[in-house]
């Protein structure tokens, strides 16, 4: 048992174009941290939230009951029967409402740091469900594309009707993600919230078909057919009209050798996924057709692979 722990967690696609709400993908290299530290208080509270700049956060509350970060860590204290209290300080790698799954980053590093001040704590898969209390709070329901990804690292297959369970999927040899944020903002719990509410037989046949195809296709290798199924035909096209960027850096991508390219979340990040070799090109290209549109921005190259949470010395 630890007086003091901090811990990473890194940022994450989520839905991965073919698997809305079950199937995330962590990025390597950047996300949140969190360090916790054992107080005489009775409860989690939270001390700062800093932002990119290293400036307390303008936008973040401090209320332990308004962060994902403490609301995930004190639904395990509470769990665990911890004595005392734990204080937070958030240090937000993740941009606000990016698509980047910033609140379960939050809430990952948050529940891995707290779980180092345990007297006994709990193993890595156990954590999951305390996290998702903190991802709960922020976007209205229990789904774990953002959450499990950036615990566990790699690509996740988390359909919420296995929870807790989830499965680790082999990744592809060779190929990386390519992440743009264009410097623009989507809530998204409204963007939940937009979402029709029914689909025809031939969508849900299709993002099935998609599905199952690209999951094979990672398993084997089968860079053609990542290219045939990495498409989403059910909630792309209901939300990428929201991110003025979408078609134009979609298409640069696509010329620029992407096998696929779609919103990460709900936006307004697009991910594309890519040989190895084109993936540095892929993001000058992405980033160029997004500043061409005047909307300034920034990119992230990732292996498909990319570890998860970790405490930190």
């Amino acid at each position: 048992m630890s007086d003091s722990a901090t811990a990473f967690a890194p940022a994450s696609i989520g839905n991965v174009a073919v698997g809305f709400d079950m199937l995330g993908l962590a990025l390597a290299n950047v996300g949140d941290r969190v360090a916790a530290c054992r107080t005489d208080g009775s409860a989690i509270t939270v001390a700062e939230v800093r932002g990119l700049d290293g400036e307390i956060h303008p936008h973040l509350s401090s209320n332990p009951g308004e962060n994902t970060a403490s609301v995930a860590a004190q639904a395990l204290w509470d769990a665990c029967g911890a004595s005392g209290g734990a204080e937070l300080k958030v240090f937000k790698g993740v941009p606000l409402q990016s698509g980047m799954g910033g609140s379960a980053a939050s809430a990952v590093a948050a529940v891995v740091a707290v779980n180092a001040l345990l007297e006994a704590p709990l193993s890595v898969e156990e954590l999951l469900p305390y996290a998702l209390e903190g991802e709960k709070y922020a976007s209205g329901g229990i789904h774990a594309d953002n959450v499990a990804p950036s615990l566990f690292g790699g690509l996740i297959l988390c359909p919420t009707v296995l929870l807790p369970d989830t499965i680790r999927l082999p990744v592809p040899n060779g190929v990386s993600a390519v992440l743009l944020h264009p410097n623009l903002q989507v809530n998204t719990a409204q963007a939940r919230r937009g979402l029709a509410r029914g689909y025809s037989m031939q969508q849900w046949l299709s993002q099935q078909g998609y599905l199952a195809g690209f999951i094979s296709a990672c398993a084997s290798s089968d860079l053609d057919m990542i290219a045939k199924t990495l498409k989403d035909v059910v909630i792309e096209p209901q939300r990428s009209a929201a991110v003025p960027c979408f078609e134009a850096v979609a298409g640069a991508a696509s010329h620029a050798g992407a096998l696929g390219c779609s919103l990460s979340g709900s936006g307004p990040s697009i991910f594309a996924l890519c040989e190895d070799r084109h993936a540095r090109n892929l993001a000058v290209a992405m980033e160029q057709e997004c500043r061409q549109l005047g909307i300034d921005c920034q990119s992230f190259v990732s292996p498909m692979s990319a570890p998860g949470a970790r405490l930190e010395p």
